[in-house]
């Protein structure tokens, strides 16, 4: 790669007017003990506060700061894979901009991918989020690991340190639903996981709600996964040869004289109940093949409308 440096720093941004000029500063401090060869690539996700105008500001001052706006809002793994898409550095470290992922930890996971990790994964080993979203996230991920067959860690998140060979493959991956820590895992290499510290939120709150948590995890399960459709056809299956056996009972109860009458309640409750059955199964179809629809359509995952210091 062209102009190849040593550090980029990768971090979507969205409602953080108020902490964009902290990030940098944090950021530049922390990387300075490592190297002076680095980048401080910000991704606007299109926020509708003057997130952006924070950032132009910040380029302003050092040209090692670069800004990219979105044309919308995409999505936090859209504006990480923008990130991605234009970072130069041997390294490229992810982090969230909410100052949660703290930027002196960076020394650290550098120091340990130096012993020879491509991949150096921020653990947070405490978080500070509420209760709930804790659940959530780990009910999630027992849920994902499940569904995918490969194991994923509720405590890692976006932070992390990772190789340009890391970074290739990441980009190499054509898949229209982004999902950062799922995709860094798939791709492999040697990986380590480093404890760190996990601060409070600088400011406000998550934009995240139940709503956009829950089609966020619809879409990566739907996106990594073909499990749910092999456990629908298990499901027909093992129902299938259940009404099998009921039918041979009932076969020989009614010859034997046991049944004068077939209830009408076992009739209307089979059929709903397998009604259900079918329209679960062809819900799921349906879901996977809008998934292809979007695929085969190749639309961009994100697009700029503007940029600094790039």
């Amino acid at each position: 790669m062209e102009n190849k440096i040593h550090i980029s720093v990768v971090s979507p941004v969205y409602r953080a007017e108020n902490i964009v000029s902290e990030l940098v500063n944090q950021i530049k401090v922390a990387v300075s003990t490592i190297t002076d060869d680095f980048e401080i690539i910000l991704v606007n996700d299109s926020s509708p506060d003057n997130s952006w105008q924070k950032i132009t500001d910040e380029c302003a001052k050092d040209n090692r700061i670069k800004g990219i706006n979105l044309s919308r809002n995409f999505g936090q793994h859209y504006a990480i894979t923008a990130g991605l898409n234009y970072a130069k550095g041997e390294w490229v470290v992810v982090m969230d901009c909410d100052l949660q992922d703290r930027p002196d930890e960076i020394p650290n996971l550098y120091s340990k991918a130096q012993e020879g990790f491509d991949s150096v994964f921020a653990q947070r080993t405490d978080r500070t989020d509420g209760f709930l979203k804790k659940s959530l996230s780990k009910s999630f991920y027992k849920l994902f690991s499940y569904l995918t067959e490969t194991p994923q860690d509720p405590t890692v998140a976006n932070f992390g340190i990772y190789r340009r060979c890391v970074v290739d493959a990441i980009l190499s991956m054509k898949d229209q639903i982004r999902f950062f820590p799922t995709m860094v895992q798939w791709v492999g290499f040697r990986k380590y996981y480093l404890p760190v510290q996990h601060a409070e939120r600088f400011e406000g709150k998550t934009s995240y709600n139940f709503k956009s948590l829950l089609r966020l995890a619809m879409n990566t399960i739907l996106a990594f996964s073909d499990k749910p459709l092999r456990i629908t056809a298990k499901a027909g299956f093992f129902i299938a040869l259940f009404s099998f056996f009921i039918s041979l009972v009932y076969l020989v109860l009614y010859f034997t004289g046991h049944i004068k009458v077939i209830g009408f309640t076992s009739m209307i409750l089979s059929m709903w109940f397998l009604s259900g059955i079918i329209m679960m199964i062809l819900g799921m179809l349906g879901l996977y093949i809008g998934k292809v629809f979007e695929k085969v359509k190749e639309r961009p995952t994100f697009i700029v409308a503007e940029s600094k210091n790039l």
